[in-house]
Order: structure tokens, then C-alpha cells, then sequence
């Protein structure tokens, strides 16, 4: 019986170190999207462990009616799916700025604000350096008279491992 149960645990704590995947301590590359015209994003991850990161992003749109930018920092968990496959999730926020030009519907003005992110997607850590991923990114606008709703922006990513 001790034997069974001392058997059962080794077994248990192996898959489970088996299980843990490496996430690359640096990435580096472009988000890919859309969110109200928030479209491309300039990403940098940092691990921060086994098993959590932190993604920070630059986001950016220059149009007809507006230009656009944004900063966001996410905090994530990473959970392995099978090999190279992993999920993750995560929360933050960011601040950005619309700088309204012709526009009908609103004022020709300048508006900072604040805006809190979730964040759930999957990637695939390729034999090489390289980091693909599709993520689903829904956020809210905190003052914003411009962008006052919530958005739902979905992305590709590609990113450099270091």
C-alpha cells in the first residue's frame, strides 16, 4: 500500500514538471487587429516565471477622421496545452489618446483616456524563435466621450523569442 501511494505521488509530480513549459524570457513583435480602429501594435513580453508574463503594448492608427494611440500592460498566465501549444489569460489596463480631425460626430479636439483590458488567447512556440498567436482582447473605455463602450478586439501575433 505505501508503495502504491509513494508510486501514485512520483507519478503525479512528474507529469506535472512535465507539463511546465518554457516561455521565452523576452518576445518581441507586432499585434495585428482591430478595435475601433486601433488596428497595429508594436508587443514586448517579459516572463516573469515558469509560468506568467507581462505583455506591454503600443498601439497606433492614423485616418481620415482621427489619429490614435494607445498604451497597455497585461499580466498573464500561461498554461501549457501540448507541446508547443499553450493558453493563457490576463488582466490590465492602459491609457491612450484620440486626436479627433473632420470628423461630423464629434468635435475637432483631443482627448485623453483610460481603458481596463482582459486578455485570453493561444500561441504556438515554433522549434525556432518565433511566436504565433491569436488572442481575444475585450476592453473598456473609463472617460472617454469618443470610444465610451465596450470593444472586443481580436489579433494576430508575431513575435521574435530572446
Amino acid at each position: 500500500m505505501k508503495k502504491s501511494i509513494v508510486l501514485l505521488g512520483f507519478t503525479l509530480l512528474a507529469t506535472f514538471y512535465m507539463s511546465a513549459q518554457d516561455i521565452a524570457k523576452n518576445a518581441l513583435g507586432l499585434r495585428l487587429g482591430d478595435n475601433d480602429g486601433l488596428g497595429a501594435e508594436v508587443s514586448y513580453q517579459r516572463a516573469l516565471g515558469d509560468d506568467n508574463r507581462l505583455e506591454f503594448g503600443l498601439g497606433w492608427r492614423d485616418s481620415d477622421n482621427y489619429d490614435a494611440f494607445r498604451l497597455v500592460g497585461i499580466y498573464q498566465w500561461v498554461w501549457n496545452i501540448d507541446g508547443g501549444f499553450n493558453w493563457y489569460a490576463g488582466a490590465g489596463g492602459g491609457i491612450g489618446n484620440h486626436d479627433v480631425q473632420n470628423s461630423a460626430q464629434f468635435d475637432d479636439d483631443s482627448e485623453t483616456f483610460i481603458f481596463a483590458a482582459g486578455d485570453i488567447g493561444i500561441e504556438y512556440n515554433f522549434d525556432f524563435p518565433l511566436l504565433i498567436s491569436l488572442d481575444f482582447r475585450p476592453e473598456i473605455s473609463l472617460n472617454s466621450d469618443i470610444n465610451d463602450d465596450l470593444d472586443f478586439d481580436i489579433a494576430l501575433g508575431l513575435r521574435y523569442q530572446f
